[in-house]
């Protein structure tokens, strides 16, 4: 690495060795003690974000993080980060495949065969040693800054059950084939070096390798949302040279470039119409969910889809300067910004790993010094470290989170991880995009109005003949409304203005009412029109009918929302429609605060304004203009139907494409999280109850694994309860 001075003073650092909260707050607090440094580190996304003084290396900073007993790089964006899933995956196998047996040699005297102990020793040593080297690793770093995590209790626990056994084997009698376990609650009678503790051991491991495979498939879909944007755009334009066009990628585009962007294609970058007329549709970016006319001098934003002319746009803003590149800027911010909430086992560690430890190292003493010989003072101690071992804490949040997430699933709502439980339990405020949350996002015919002497079927099927020769959504949500339109002659096209052509031997025009009106036609009193695109059908004689298309909305809209109120939360409308078109949409689903003509930019300082009056906030949408809206809130919720950049960005996924499943969702995140609660309050009271029984000689390392064991089971089946969970909709 070249030894540079920084220019920016801001600078992201990746970091490697984390694993769990607290070690990001330690790396933290060792930047923030480096003179002019600002720093916060993301455990999630594994990246820090420092604020350096003028002169300061990035080799300085990468120096601090080593010390810490972790890794730390300058980001490299070509080079793919390693999986962690996919490499814990083969770890939580192995260890349950291979722990199941040693479990149940152990457990069970009639599964104990001639030699049983020394198959669990070689089946053991692999899963403590090999598959739990990431435990020991972590131990270690701790132990050489003088810290200690849940990972050192796991680490103290698995290894001196371990290493206990393999002695008592070795030096004792347990090792003699045909040695069978016998359970006694008195520990004065038992012989420490005729037992061995291969299970609790191996059970520690497997479980919370289990916990770490969850909590990583998490955070490897912290960088879906960047990549997810960077697939809206366009891969190559027709750039336009000299009356020539040929095909080049869009980073070589530069600012005035001329581009060629014919129908159906992606405009590849934002700039100005200067040649053509079409409809855009700018519904991905934008939100708004008709198609946009554009002619010489309108804005046309890349990512945006041109839907019928061809078009020539010269380029105003390309690369990191665009509409598009802004907003993944905004994601990329508001997820590195956001807080990880600190597991409950990780904030009391500080506390409880030492007090055990030293609990463990008294009772050692004590008993030694009362007289009672080094093996039962060393089973004491055993006892102590084995039922303090946190397997039904580090399986309390996973277990919980599996059948819980697996239940949502079913439903069609995906939950992304423990912290998103945490926020969802918080969320009082709910904020929502209209186009395709609230309403379909697709056109249809919601009226039809007729002159004196003709049917609405007749005015339909005219509107519907002369429009079937336009690729306008418009004109195609007309041609949709009929079972089959009749033929178009003569077809002309007036882009912006409306079409005509022979009809069933008559001309028919189809068009605004301005367009209609152009004709010579005299206006008419039609009846008060819902909000929508009107469109009037005439003859050359007169004005034969009106077609009102619009966005409708979700048949499930205001159903949801009303459940959603009864669970205290407060619904707040995001669009970029105007002020009218809102309001009506949000009267007819129940909704009072409405914010309209709100830019994607806009919507993020709503959803900001909202937290900074103390607001816990959940965003609701579908598209990319939405996305950094949902990566700011406090818990995004994406529409599965959507975009894949608002997905990404999202904390949960809706999968069905009504609103319901976000009442399910808040629902499912609040019980699930309860669940954990109670899961997390028992584990703890369990440790706090059995540690001073194992102190004082009351309970056996044999006995303690068992009671260990038979906490972890009481944590699973508490959260197979929430199998029972049901949709608002069966209840």
């Amino acid at each position: 690495m070249s030894n540079l001075t920084l220019q920016n003073p801001v600078i992201q650092l990746d970091i490697q060795g984390m694993t769990c909260a607290s070690c990001a707050a330690r790396i933290e607090k060792k930047l923030n003690k480096v003179d002019g440094v600002t720093a916060t580190v993301n455990y999630s996304t594994e990246k820090a974000t420092v604020e350096a003084p003028e002169g300061m290396t990035p080799e300085r900073l990468i120096e601090v993080v080593t010390q810490a007993g972790y890794g730390a790089t300058l980001p490299a964006p070509e080079i793919e980060k390693a999986d962690e899933a996919a490499d814990l995956k083969p770890r939580v196998l192995w260890a349950f495949g291979l722990g199941v047996p040693v479990v149940a040699v152990s457990m069970l005297p009639v599964l104990q065969f001639p030699g049983w102990q020394w198959v669990a020793l070689v089946l053991s040593s692999i899963v403590v040693l090999w598959l739990g080297r990431g435990f020991h690793r972590a131990a270690f770093v701790n132990a050489r800054h003088g810290t200690t995590t849940m990972d050192t209790l796991v680490s103290m626990g698995t290894l001196t059950a371990y290493g206990w056994s393999v002695f008592a084997m070795v030096f004792g009698h347990a090792g003699t084939i045909g040695m069978t376990h016998q359970f006694s609650l008195n520990l004065a009678q038992q012989d420490a070096l005729g037992f061995v503790y291969f299970e609790a051991a191996v059970t520690i491991i497997a479980f919370l390798l289990l916990g770490r495979y969850i909590e990583a498939r998490a955070k490897t879909e912290s960088g879906a949302a960047m990549r997810a944007l960077l697939e809206v755009g366009a891969k190559q334009a027709s750039l336009l040279v000299d009356g020539t066009e040929r095909r080049v990628d869009v980073g070589t585009l530069k600012e005035g470039d001329l581009i060629v962007v014919r129908p159906g294609e992606k405009v590849a970058a934002d700039g100005e119409v200067i040649e053509g007329r079409s409809a855009v549709d700018a519904s991905i970016m934008t939100g708004e969910s008709l198609p946009v006319e554009v002619e010489p001098g309108s804005a046309v934003v890349g990512g945006s889809v041109n839907t019928n002319g061809r078009l020539v746009v010269r380029a105003t803003a390309v690369g990191e300067h665009s509409q598009l590149a802004r907003i993944a800027a905004m994601v990329e911010e508001a997820q590195t910004g956001k807080a990880e909430v600190q597991r409950l086992a990780d904030k009391i560690s500080g506390i409880f790993v030492p007090v055990v430890i030293g609990i463990a190292a008294v009772t050692l003493v004590g008993h030694l010094l009362v007289g009672h010989g080094l093996t039962v003072s060393l089973s004491a101690g055993i006892a102590v470290l084995i039922i303090a071992c946190p397997c039904a804490l580090g399986l309390a949040t996973p277990s919980a989170l599996m059948v819980g997430t697996g239940r949502g699933a079913q439903l069609g709502t995906v939950i992304r991880g423990p912290q998103v439980l945490e926020r969802a339990r918080r969320v009082e405020t709910i904020a929502f995009d209209k186009t395709g949350t609230i309403t379909t996002g697709r056109m249809s015919v919601i009226r039809v109005d007729v002159a004196d002497g003709l049917t609405r079927d007749e005015a339909l099927r005219l509107g519907a003949g002369v429009e079937s020769g336009s690729e306008h959504p418009i004109a195609q949500a007309i041609v949709a409304a009929v079972d089959a339109a009749p033929a178009v002659l003569d077809f002309r096209n007036s882009p912006g203005r409306g079409v005509e052509g022979i009809v069933e031997g008559r001309r028919i025009h189809a068009g605004s009412p301005a367009h209609i009106a152009s004709l010579g036609h005299g206006p008419v009193s039609w009846p008060e029109a819902p909000l929508g695109s009107i469109v009037e059908i005439a003859d050359d004689e007169r004005v034969l009918g009106r077609i009102v298309v619009a966005d409708s909305i979700k048949p499930s809209a205001a159903g949801a929302i009303a459940k959603l109120k009864e669970l205290g939360l407060r619904p707040v409308l995001l669009s970029g429609d105007n002020e009218t078109t809102a309001r009506a949409v949000a009267a007819d689903v129940g909704i009072d605060d409405v914010r309209a003509g709100v830019t994607p930019e806009g919507k993020v300082e709503v959803v900001r304004q909202l937290q900074s009056e103390g607001r816990q906030v959940a965003m609701v949408g579908d598209g990319v203009n939405d996305a950094a809206a949902i990566a700011q809130a406090d818990l995004g919720i994406a529409m599965g139907t959507g975009t894949d950049a608002a997905i990404a960005a999202g904390d949960i996924t809706l999968m069905r494409h009504d609103l319901v499943a976000a009442v399910d969702a808040v629902r499912l995140s609040r019980a699930t999280l309860t669940t954990i609660k109670s899961n997390l309050v028992w584990a703890f009271g369990y440790n706090t109850a059995a540690i001073p029984l194992a102190a004082f000689g009351m309970l056996t390392p044999m006995i303690a694994g068992a009671a260990m064991a038979f906490s972890s089971v009481f944590v699973v089946l508490n959260s197979l309860r929430l199998r029972g969970f049901r949709s608002v909709t069966s209840r």
